[in-house]
């Protein structure tokens, strides 16, 4: 969907994901599988793809440019380590590769030693570089059974928006949803004031917030760094469990799905935010976006609709008896169709992932006081649990399903844990 063949104006880098990638010609088929599989438990490779995306950008970024990252699951963690990395260490000028791995393990280090290093690092050799907009589909909690937490990947004062699509469904252990989290008030009070940070000539400074709970390090950082406004954040939940959010759950064959939802509402975003974004505009049209309601002015949406009369349902000649690959439908009446379809649950689908719903693993979270807690429990394939802190913002689709009758397996019911008290301030999105 994203314009390819204008170089000049836009370079699309996309790259496979943890436990997707090419094999040594030299490993046997037992060891490429042996190697993916322990890959996708332990994510071993998750320092490969970040210094991969860091390397693309250092080769190709010209000073004006607007940096856009966009991921689903842990590649979604993958998206937002970057952006932590290019905050923390900043950005090295073009063909400084042997560099890339030493600048990468400073960004990992979060002892006093290496947050004072990262600093004196980013001032002598490289560029201060901000992140215009990320784009995520459910980040997942911790990326492979080792947890890896790295800096600046829950929060980041050099993101201008960030946009989150969460599920309301999934409930395994191992894939508890990754917020974008506030500063505790402790860590509030670090951050600089307007006009206590210098000017730095062509370098971006900002005056900015101390982003929340990992280390008063990483909050000390943030504001040292400055930051003029607070990130943009909206995160929005979506009915489905983990791949009926970001994809893959059914094949590319089937028209309608559930994804297609948080899809369409992600390239929304990309207008809405003035990102500069350029797609190819006859492939909007086939995941029913239209391109007039979104470029030059985004028109707002009309209200939902909870049916579709059969005088809607027509072909291009008029037919209202059209066959299915022929339907055109507006973007209220594929939200209507991809709504309804069914939940993909891997705790019922694989009961193979049950093994880790019985095992006691720790979690980490954030309470009303906005102060950080772990403990250890297990799972038992409870769903996860809407914070009562933060917004509860909810895309109106799930509306269309909680309403809908006759649905395969009955009412809907979302496994997301929450309080009467919070589904009365939901926000409709």
């Amino acid at each position: 969907m994203l314009m390819k063949d204008r170089p000049s104006e836009q370079l699309v880098y996309y790259q496979a994901g943890i436990g997707t990638y090419t094999i040594p010609e030299i490993a046997t088929p037992m060891w490429a599988k042996f190697s993916e599989t322990l890959d996708e438990m332990l994510a071993w490779s998750l320092h490969a793809h970040v210094m991969g995306g860091y390397e693309f950008l250092m080769t190709n970024y010209q000073a004006g440019d607007k940096i856009c990252l966009f991921g689903f699951s842990r590649g979604a963690y993958t998206a937002r380590a970057l952006a932590g990395m290019i905050h923390k260490v900043g950005l090295l000028p073009k063909s400084n590769h042997q560099q890339v791995p030493f600048a990468y393990k400073m960004f990992t280090r979060t002892d006093e030693l290496g947050w004072k290093q990262s600093t004196a690092f980013k001032k002598a050799f490289s560029m201060d570089v901000p992140i215009d907009f990320i784009g995520v589909w459910d980040t997942v909690c911790s990326v492979g059974l080792i947890p890896h937490t790295l800096p600046f990947t829950s929060s980041n004062s050099a993101i201008r928006v960030f946009r989150h699509a969460l599920s309301l469904d999934e409930h395994r252990a191992k894939f508890k949803a990754n917020h974008y989290n506030r500063p505790t008030d402790d860590e509030d009070a670090l951050g600089t004031q307007p006009g206590d940070m210098p000017a730095s000539g062509d370098r971006w400074r900002f005056v900015s917030k101390a982003k929340k709970g990992s280390t008063d390090w990483e909050a000390q950082f943030s504001a040292q760094e400055g930051h003029h406004e607070e990130t943009d954040v909206l995160e929005v939940w979506f009915a489905g469990c983990h791949c009926d959010v970001g994809g893959g759950s059914v094949s590319n064959e089937n028209t309608q799905n559930l994804a297609r939802i948080p899809l369409r509402w992600m390239i929304r975003q990309c207008f809405l935010t003035n990102t500069g974004i350029r797609f190819h505009a006859e492939l909007l049209k086939t995941i029913g976006l239209d391109p007039a309601s979104l470029y030059p002015v985004v028109t707002p949406r009309p209200p939902a609709i909870y049916s579709i009369p059969m005088d809607h349902v027509r072909d291009s000649s008029g037919s209202t008896l059209a066959e299915p690959e022929s339907v055109v439908r507006n973007e209220e009446e594929e939200d209507y169709m991809d709504a309804l379809e069914p939940i993909y649950d891997e705790l019922k689908l694989a009961p193979v992932w049950w093994i880790l719903e019985v095992i006691p693993l720790e979690y980490r979270y954030q309470d009303a006081k906005r102060q950080w807690h772990r403990r250890i429990r297990m799972n038992l394939g409870h769903g996860r649990k809407v914070l009562e802190h933060e917004p509860f913002n909810v895309h109106r689709s799930v509306d269309i399903r909680l309403k809908a009758k006759d649905l395969p397996g009955g009412p809907y019911k979302p496994n997301a844990i929450f309080t009467e008290e919070q589904r009365k301030k939901i926000q409709w999105v």
